[in-house]
């Protein structure tokens, strides 16, 4: 079992400074590190979990497996029990990849206000799971800049039991799959860092920003606040999960494998970012399905994705 130690956790690790070294923005971030630091669940971040109905989890199934999967719920779902302690009080779905999650690992969490483009990021160790409940003991909590977030509203659907009959798992995408990830204008990405545990972090741009081609699916790397905590954990562990949704239907395409950073030449085609970094992930399992819980009512773009420059 992972042993709970905050203090051990805090600062950057060895691989998001190697990747602010390799961009030139080490020196930039350096004040940020206290972001990272353990911090209580109280304030703000407690206020804005209690209004939840979204979250996306990254941990290890049964078989250590990496994946990441939502859960949505109706507010108060999210339950700040203690300063250190949250409650997410939900259903996984039995046919989620991540449904009857084990005890004892570290746990990546994104919880997300699509509406108004606000986020936290909280990281912690699983000390309980049930049906219904997973307890998280909360190593870090800290919000993300509202960059790249798509303005949407989902709607939750009443629990249908015949939703897990039609999960599709394989190796091999299938051309609906295909069509998904490139339609899509958000997805989440799954990391893990071997001494720190797993983060979930989100992913928007333009539709087809992510692109699929005979060497797999890659995405530029858009500027941010160059935490790199997702291509940090990459630069050491190249294991990775990737979240898609068709929100407008409640499908989900959920996919573990392995991501390699790759830089070049700045503004090179498919560098719609201008950063000379895309990421390139290999699939090696998928779990496809009608997993979401919500759908879609409304949606409104982000302004300021970057132009597709292919």
């Amino acid at each position: 079992m992972i042993k709970l130690n905050p203090a051990a956790d805090a600062g950057f690790h060895a691989g998001e400074l190697a990747v602010q070294r390799q961009a030139g923005v080490l020196q930039d971030v350096a004040r940020m590190s206290r972001m990272l630091e353990p911090v209580e669940l109280s304030g703000g971040i407690a206020g804005f979990l209690a209004d939840r109905t979204f979250l996306v989890i990254t941990g290890r199934d049964a078989g250590g497996r990496l994946w990441t999967s939502p859960i949505v719920g109706p507010p108060g779902f999210l339950d700040v029990r203690s300063p250190t302690t949250l409650a997410v009080r939900a259903r996984i779905s039995a046919g989620d990849p991540l449904h009857g999650i084990p005890v004892g690992q570290k746990l990546g969490m994104t919880a997300v206000e699509f509406a108004t483009r606000r986020r936290v990021r909280i990281n912690g160790l699983v000390v309980a799971s049930t049906d219904d409940l997973l307890e998280v003991a909360v190593e870090q909590a800290y919000g993300n800049c509202p960059q790249y977030i798509q303005q949407r509203l989902l709607t939750p659907d009443e629990p249908d039991p015949s939703a897990t009959k039609d999960v599709r798992r394989g190796t091999e995408l299938s051309p609906d799959d295909i069509h998904l990830i490139r339609s899509a204008d958000t997805f989440f990405l799954g990391t893990v860092n071997p001494e720190r545990g797993a983060d979930a972090s989100h992913r928007g741009g333009p539709p087809g920003f992510v692109r699929v081609d005979a060497g797999g699916l890659w995405w530029p790397d858009y500027k941010g606040n160059n935490l790199f905590n997702s291509f940090g954990n990459l630069a050491v562990d190249p294991e990775a999960a990737l979240l898609f949704f068709d929100f407008p239907s409640g499908r989900t395409l959920h996919l573990s494998g392995t991501t390699q950073i790759e830089w070049g030449e700045v503004r090179r085609a498919g560098d719609d970012g201008g950063t000379g970094r895309i990421a390139r992930f290999h699939l090696d399992r998928l779990v496809a399905g009608r997993l979401l819980g919500a759908h879609e009512t409304r949606h409104l773009p982000y302004s300021r994705n970057p132009a597709l420059t292919d």
